[in-house]
């Protein structure tokens, strides 16, 4: 389950600090890739060498050195984690993480961090218990921090008491266990179609549409990130992936998308088809470039194959086909018809007449329509959120 997953490891200057090599060993072992953020102080307790070797990567430890890779490295660090673990957490970082203090490396990350963080404590018994320490714990996890502390049972057989740091091996089961459960859909398969197609009319010209692929790409991520293996089969866009449980196949034409997406049907357990499909294609094609005349050029345009239609056609039970409609006029009563004929279980709705909707947003608006008759209507959203949205009804169909 960890595998792939971007693990940020915060650690601050406790004695404990020398346990943490092994935490990213297990963690790389694992599959996820780590990197280490620490405080001055930690490096009396451990080698920058030994962190930077064992995790794979140079370890950040100045906001104004010379050779960070990035201006903002606390910034970039924070956009790049899936979470954020802090082990061993001094009093004194818990003071700085609750009082919105970022005066170095660790505690500047952590105020830009907005993922999911978990911190193991780690302290003389007597500083675990005063309040100022214990008030700020609280206020932590009102905030919502997780905290990795051992157990009653595993600090009674002759341990110095609370604010012991709890084991590698235990923050790696508690951290895999939390992953295992944010990732409802493993072993699930989804496909999805995104981008548009290009339908070639010379060497140098071609037939195609505004889609930039955005809203596929967020669906692929979406799905990746609840634990799918996801097949995206994508026009030509600049869009890259992130998640390594998508794979990734490039067309141009609506012909390879027709052949690759009927290829694997098969073996899914649902389809999203999100690209924009050219449904005409040039009947014939110059070999070279056509040059400007006096006259005028006339195209002879035929029918694509329906994707949809052919997927509608062969979709066995168990299997979810999940259709979209970009409308211009009569918005729903098209998106009903559309998901009658192609046997879709639930068609996803836009209109161009919606402001900040369609191609080329970063936001988009949707209704959803299924096949019991049910319209669902949502407000502007970005296309990440829309996505969840998607999901969400898609969740439902997986139960």
């Amino acid at each position: 389950m960890l595998k792939g997953k971007r693990i940020l490891l915060g650690i601050s200057g406790g004695i404990a600090a020398y346990k943490i090599p092994e935490l990213i060993r297990l963690f790389v072992k694992a599959g996820a890739e780590v990197q280490v953020v620490v405080t001055k102080n930690t490096l009396e307790f451990v080698t920058r060498l030994t962190l930077e070797t064992v995790s794979k990567h140079k370890i950040y430890v100045d906001p104004f050195a010379e050779v960070n890779t990035y201006l903002t490295e606390h910034i970039s660090l924070a956009d790049w984690g899936d979470l954020f673990i802090v082990a061993p957490a001094t009093a004194n970082i818990l003071g700085k993480f609750a009082g919105g203090i970022a005066d170095d490396a660790l505690s500047t990350t952590f105020l830009a961090f907005n993922k999911p963080v978990f911190i193991a404590p780690a302290m003389n018994c007597k500083m675990y218990a005063h309040p100022s320490v214990q008030k700020n714990m609280e206020y932590l996890r009102e905030i919502g921090v997780h905290f990795l502390e051992p157990t009653e049972g595993e600090l009674a057989c002759g341990d110095f008491g609370k604010g012991r740091m709890e084991e590698p091996a235990a923050i790696f089961k508690t951290l895999s266990d939390y992953i295992s459960e944010q990732r409802p859909w493993a072993g699930k398969k989804i496909m999805i179609t995104a981008g548009p197609t290009y339908e070639k009319i010379d060497p140098v010209r071609f037939i195609g549409n505004y889609s930039s692929g955005k809203m596929g790409f967020a669906l692929a991520e979406a799905c990746a990130e609840r634990g799918a293996e996801v097949l995206l089969i994508v026009g030509p866009v600049a869009l890259k992936t992130s998640c390594p449980n998508i794979r990734r196949v490039d067309v141009e034409s609506a012909v390879q998308m027709f052949e690759a997406a009927t290829a694997s049907f098969g073996e899914m357990d649902a389809a999203i088809l999100c690209a924009a499909v050219a449904d005409f294609t040039p009947a014939q094609t110059f070999e070279t470039k056509t040059k400007r005349g006096e006259d005028d050029l006339h195209l002879q345009l035929k029918p694509t194959k329906d994707i949809a239609a052919a997927l509608g056609e062969s979709k066995k039970d168990g299997q979810v086909l999940v259709g979209f409609a970009l409308e211009t006029d009569q918005e729903e009563k098209n998106a009903k018809s559309k998901l009658e004929r192609k046997n879709l279980d639930f068609i996803v709705l836009n209109s161009l007449n919606d402001s900040g909707a369609g191609f080329r947003h970063e936001t988009n608006k949707i209704t959803i329509l299924n096949r019991e008759g049910y319209t669902f209507d949502f407000p502007l959203k970005t296309k990440k959120e829309v996505a969840e949205d998607i999901l969400n009804v898609l969740a439902e169909y997986f139960r």
